[in-house]
This record gives structure tokens, sequence and C-alpha cells, in this order.
């Protein structure tokens, strides 16, 4: 097992949520993000269930990073993220049940999400509790914001509402194309481009900065 890296909490966090953000940079967990994201609250939803599946996963891998024998940490990371989907699905069955029912399925298949897995492996197998946890929920975050962002765009024009409350005129016609996988697949490509292109700017801003000083 490597040996842990020092590093700290908020530049931990910052490059889940920015600079390596799961969706619009490392495109990871593409199934959710496409199948819920009609409306925005689903998005929040997701992203939170998520969000608290990452952290505590995360947490608790990195504890166990030196007793788990390589051979099996696959399956341990499974039993691992499998007792969180589980608390967070039976938590909506009991208190959110027709918000459980309308994202169905993708729920129980967070334990499969390549995100949860790709940050356990690469990250909190090999960092201590602080750093995996922060990471946990700078990716966590992260992913919950760029689903929302979609979710919302893909309501606005699909339904004309926005968190279920009317923002289009009266006499909008709604793109029913948006409440289907294509039209999250055309919302996804525009909104990566923008985050693209947002990120190509403030770093070129940072350059000049930086000459500036120089000079």
């Amino acid at each position: 097992m490597a040996e842990p890296q020092k590093k700290s909490f908020l530049p931990v966090f910052l490059n889940g949520l920015i600079t390596e953000n799961p969706t619009f940079t490392l495109m990871l967990g593409m199934c959710p993000t496409l199948g819920v994201t009609t409306a925005a609250m689903n998005g929040v939803a997701m992203g939170l269930a998520t969000t608290f599946v990452l952290v505590f996963s995360n947490l608790i891998i990195s504890l166990l990073r030196n007793i788990i024998p390589d051979k099996v940490r696959i399956p341990a990371y499974i039993v691992v993220i499998a007792s969180f989907v589980t608390m967070i699905d039976l938590f909506m069955q009991a208190f959110l049940p027709e918000l459980r029912a309308v994202l169905g399925t993708y729920i129980q298949l967070i334990v499969v999400n390549c995100i949860i897995f790709a940050r356990a492996e690469s990250f909190a197998a090999k960092n201590p509790p602080l750093a995996s946890l922060a990471d946990g929920l700078g990716m966590g975050l992260g992913f919950t914001c760029s689903i929302t962002l979609l979710a919302a765009v893909r309501e606005i024009f699909g339904s004309g509402t926005c968190f279920g409350l009317q923002v289009m005129p009266a006499g909008y016609q709604p793109m029913a194309i948006m409440n289907m996988v294509p039209g999250g697949f055309i919302t996804l490509g525009v909104l990566m481009i923008l985050v693209n292109v947002i990120k190509r700017v403030a770093a070129r801003r940072s350059e000049e900065r930086k000459e500036e000083k120089l000079a």
C-alpha cells in the first residue's frame, strides 16, 4: 500500500469541486447525469445522495486502507459503498417517498457509480482520512452542482419551470426533446463547451497577471 500523502483540506476540496469536476471535466457518472436530470430537484437529490455515499465511503476506506488486503479490495469497496447506499435509500423511502419513486433504481445504482469507485481506488485507498473526506465532499458537491445546473436548464426549456416554479411566459411552448435523453446529451455538450471556455479565459488571465507581476 502506498504511503499516505500529506494534502491539505481546501486544495483537495476545490480540486473535486472545480479543477477535476466529475461531470464537466472527468465525465464520470454519465448514467444518472443523463437519466434523472429532467428536473432541478432531481439533480439536487441525486447529487446529495451521491455526496453522502462519497464522503462516508471515502472516509471508511481510508481508515481501513492498511487493513484491507489488496486482493479483496474491490469486494471490500463494494460492501462499504453498498452499506451507505442502503442507508440513503431507506432514508428516502421513509422521508421522501415521492422523490425516491421519481429517482427509482438510480439511487440503488449509486453502488456501481464510477465516480465513487474511482475516488475509492485512486484517492481514499492512498490518503489519510481528512484528505479523503475532503476529496469525497469536493467531488460530491462538484457532481451535485453540475447535474443540478444541467437539470435546471433542461427543466426550463423542457417544461418552462425551474424547481417547479413557472419561469417562462404563459405562451411558451416546451421543447419536448429536453425531457428525453438526446436533450440531455445536447445540454451537457453545450454546458461543457461553456465551462471549458470559462476555464481557458480564467487560465489566460491568470498567466497574464503572472507576467505583469514579473515585468
